[in-house]
């Protein structure tokens, strides 16, 4: 049994329990195959379905169905008990053209690589500036065209601990689960983006896209939506509020 226990939630009205339970078996074997190895991080997943209540220590993984539930339901910055809570926007991801199933793949895994959101990488370019680059691991390589099929079901794309290392040159190691990112930061595909605050300016956090801010197809907004890691990441953390499951 692995140390960190997430229950994955239904709080969709777009989605059916069985669709969301689904797709657990692949993100179980991603996590145990796939990310374990390279981050050091494991998990064991566990559904709720529609209208339950998860277990009690557990970290939560909660499908809604757009932005604005995440307050209307009372979905916050932590679970009920205080512990590590990842979104997933279902009917958003929809609208935007995107598949739910890479982007619940993408929030998990940031989640457990980063439950706290508050990791960086420093970047120092001279003396007295620098960049922190936000620990996410799967903006980088965000858009559905670099995801990979785990038994059917799609599931994202995810750089390595050697992405965030600039000493690093390009094509030296790998840098990514599909080996489509061949340099460290601030490389990213297509669709791809990282948050960046530049330290001493003054300007908080800020997206650098490969785009310049446009989307390709199966990548996700430019702009974070509320309630997203992204959103929360500009919150102070005495200021984040804990979750309830409310009936719908």
């Amino acid at each position: 049994m692995a140390n960190t226990q997430v229950a994955v939630i239904n709080a969709s009205t777009v989605l059916t329990d069985a669709q969301v339970n689904d797709i657990i078996p692949a993100l179980q074997q991603q996590v145990h195959r796939d990310f374990a190895p390279v981050w050091g991080v494991d998990a064991d997943l566990t559904f709720v379905r529609s209208g339950g209540q998860p277990p009690p220590n557990m970290w939560w993984l909660a499908i809604l169905d757009d932005s604005d539930q995440a307050g209307a339901l009372g979905y916050h910055e932590t679970t009920d008990q205080g512990l590590p809570l990842g979104k997933v926007f279902a009917r958003t991801a929809a609208q935007d053209g995107v598949n739910w199933t890479i982007t619940a793949s993408h929030e998990l895994l940031e989640m457990l690589a980063d439950p706290e959101i508050n990791l960086t990488c420093f970047v120092q370019q001279t003396d007295t500036t620098g960049t922190l680059y936000a620990y996410e691991v799967c903006d980088t390589c965000e858009a559905d065209q670099f995801g990979y099929d785990i038994n059917g079901v799609m599931v994202s794309d995810f750089v390595f601990p050697a992405w965030f290392e600039t000493f690093r040159a390009p094509g030296s190691t790998q840098f990514d689960q599909t080996n489509n990112v061949n340099a460290p930061v601030p490389q990213l595909l297509p669709g791809g983006y990282i948050g960046a605050f530049d330290v001493g300016s003054g300007s908080g956090w800020h997206q650098i896209t490969a785009m310049r801010h446009h989307l390709v197809k199966g990548a996700r907004r430019a702009h974070a939506p509320q309630g997203s890691r992204r959103d929360r990441r500009a919150i102070a953390r005495n200021n984040w509020r804990r979750s309830e499951i409310r009936p719908r």
